[in-house]
């Protein structure tokens, strides 16, 4: 990955559309070699995760140009490349394993990032995957603890348990949450290990029950309609 977060760590400095077609060539090679590393990423977690299986690097990946219409940053490129890897692929709407490289440690935007789960589940799976926890008897507690060292995203939390649900339920800080997403900073030096891809679905099978978890939730939502 060195010469993607090279690509990257130039990209950051230099923004802008003239800069980035001059280097269209440097993107395509570090686009390619990271596409690489997706197929086989993907091929190491359908090995435990049966329902992956069938899918590519294009189903997975993304484009490098960002959506500016309505933000204030209007930087024309994404300065990570990023896999998102779940059944059916990105679009599908399910639960799935998030990888990602950046010219930074960590962070969203810039940085190397390992991510399992569903960023801001719509409200009828959001629903049914509370009650699961709530009423799950320390199972979603017990998957938590298998994932380590991910943690929960706290984007979005709630302050109070939402509106439904006791808030003296002994699993009431895992009600809280709107984004239902393990996460995990492996830093830069990570991403240069030249084992990279073996470790990171050594990592990512630490949080399959946990999309087991998610997904059975957002399936058996899909089947009431």
């Amino acid at each position: 990955m060195k010469d993607v977060i090279c690509f990257l760590e130039q990209l950051e400095r230099n923004n802008n559309r003239e800069w980035f077609q001059a280097h269209k060539s440097d993107y395509l090679a570090a686009q390619e070699q990271f596409n690489a590393l997706a197929e086989q990423i993907i091929a190491g977690i359908a090995r435990f995760d049966k329902s992956i299986q069938g899918l590519c690097a294009k189903d997975c990946t993304y484009r490098i140009y960002r959506d500016t219409r309505f933000s204030a940053d209007k930087s024309p490129y994404k300065t990570h490349i990023g896999a998102f890897i779940c059944p059916g692929g990105k679009k599908s709407g399910f639960a799935g394993y998030y990888f990602q490289v950046g010219p930074e440690e960590d962070g969203y935007l810039s940085g190397n990032m390992l991510a399992s789960g569903h960023y801001m589940m719509e409200k009828q799976p959001l629903r049914t995957l509370r009650e699961d926890i709530c009423n799950g008897e320390g199972d979603f507690e017990r998957i938590l603890h298998k994932a380590r060292p991910f943690c929960l995203d706290e984007e979005g939390k709630l302050k109070r348990v939402p509106a439904g649900y006791p808030a003296d339920s002994p699993y009431a800080a895992y009600l809280k949450y709107r984004t239902y997403c393990l996460v995990h900073s492996p830093g830069k030096a990570f991403m240069l290990d030249g084992n990279v891809a073996e470790k990171t679905v050594e990592l990512f099978q630490r949080t399959y029950p946990f999309i087991e978890y998610v997904n059975r939730a957002i399936a058996f939502t899909r089947e009431d309609f």
